[in-house]
């Protein structure tokens, strides 16, 4: 039986066991109260937040053992979703509710996510794998050798962009738009400020046109492109707008954010473990491990949230129909039970496959091979160029508790 924990606070304080508070990721301070809840209280019951009431997963197992349970733990958009950004039943100012598959359950996010996993099986990633080579080459070819520069705005935003704008046949010259709607579809901060969710509501729309017109050109000239995929399915064509805006955000979104994430973290992590970087520039056999062992160190996405459908009783604590819970992938990725020494980056840790930064169970993204493939051949191609990224400061990053990661790395490259 699981104590529920009680945590002194002061009356105006917060509560020091809040994992969503924003500055613990802009301060990369993260790791503290977390091995706390791993260790004190692996499912707690934050009663007092931004995001309202919630409860805290924070082990590995726990997490996998709930995953499994999609009945009981709703990822349905109609309770608010899959981040902790929303209430369950009430909508906040200007909130309007975003269908998605991946914010759907049984049946109907089967049938969605058949329609586009096609398009990321292992046929279509390894057909890509020459473009992503060759745009990676010429890309780390162009940047300076002993000049700092922003490896965020130059390498991680660059190239996962690229690839969307391929994957959605997206007009090249205007791809940075993606990254834009990105940034806004996935900002859990935003949307908790006055007039945020009136300025996402307006990025959407203006993304949802922009995917409505080439929706418009496909129709007349259908190619292998997403959208073709997704407008011939019978369980995609007839969505309405805001299906259609909600699948979008969650393709864009999950086809940016973890690949750009652990582009950062490569830089960073193998700066900050030097013994790690020459164990993989002595032997780049490593590094198809390395970057399963990036991703579960770096955790791009920090949560996903899932609703509560019935009174139920999970790791003898007693959960309520509509309770909100909360599972920190972060945590589970530096869970001791799971991964000894979890915060140290081990290239050649032996299970470090095992990370939960893509999800599990029916939810597991259905990108995970675009991602890996890019991270791939970023490693390959430093490789080939004998190429090092140093970091010259701490990095700055992102201030929310939903995506994971970096806005800013100022590095320079040399030459090994």
């Amino acid at each position: 039986m699981v104590k529920e924990l009680i945590v002194d606070t002061q009356p105006t304080g917060p509560d020091p066991l809040d994992v969503s508070r924003a500055e613990l990721y802009a301060n990369d301070t993260w790791r503290e109260p977390f091995h706390r809840l791993r260790t004190e209280a692996p499912i707690y019951r934050c009663k007092d937040s931004k995001f309202g009431e919630y409860w805290s997963v924070s082990k590995y197992q726990d997490i996998v053992d709930i995953e499994a349970l999609p009945k009981i733990f709703s990822s349905s958009w109609e309770y608010g979703g899959i981040t902790i950004a929303f209430d369950t039943y009430d909508l906040l100012p200007d909130e309007v509710r975003l269908p998605m598959f991946i914010a759907m359950d049984p049946p109907r996010h089967s049938e969605q996510r058949r329609t586009v996993a096609p398009a990321f099986g292992p046929s279509q990633v390894a057909a890509m794998k020459a473009e992503v080579q060759q745009r990676t080459g010429e890309l780390l070819d162009a940047l300076p050798i002993g000049v700092p520069f922003d490896w965020v705005e130059k390498v991680s935003v660059e190239l996962p962009t690229g690839m969307l704008a391929r994957m959605f046949d997206f007009p090249w010259e205007e791809r940075h738009k993606l990254t834009h709607w990105s940034d806004l579809g996935g900002d859990v901060e935003l949307i908790r400020q006055p007039g945020g969710l009136a300025i996402r509501n307006a990025g959407m729309n203006e993304m949802g046109e922009a995917f409505a017109k080439l929706w418009q050109e496909k129709a007349a000239n259908p190619g292998n492109d997403l959208i073709s995929v997704m407008m011939q399915s019978d369980a995609m064509k007839e969505m309405s707008p805001e299906e259609f805006i909600g699948n979008l955000i969650l393709l864009i979104v999950g086809g940016n954010d973890t690949t750009r994430n652990s582009m950062s973290a490569i830089a960073y992590g193998l700066h900050a473990f030097p013994e790690e970087r020459a164990k993989l520039e002595a032997d780049p056999s490593l590094i198809p491990n390395a970057v399963q062992e990036l991703i579960r160190w770096q955790t791009p996405l920090s949560h996903t949230r899932r609703t509560v459908t019935e009174d139920t009783v999970f790791g003898g604590v007693h959960m309520k129909k509509g309770d909100k819970v909360v599972l920190w992938y972060i945590s589970a990725n530096h869970d001791e039970a799971v991964f000894d020494d979890a915060d140290t980056l081990k290239i050649d840790r032996a299970n470090a496959r095992r990370h939960l930064s893509f999800g599990c169970g029916i939810h597991r993204c259905v990108g995970a091979r675009i991602a890996e493939v890019q991270l791939h051949t970023l490693l390959e191609e430093m490789s080939k160029r004998r190429l090092r990224v140093n970091v010259l400061d701490e990095p700055e990053r992102v201030s929310a508790c939903w995506v994971h990661g970096y806005t800013k790395m100022m590095v320079t490259l040399e030459h090994y």
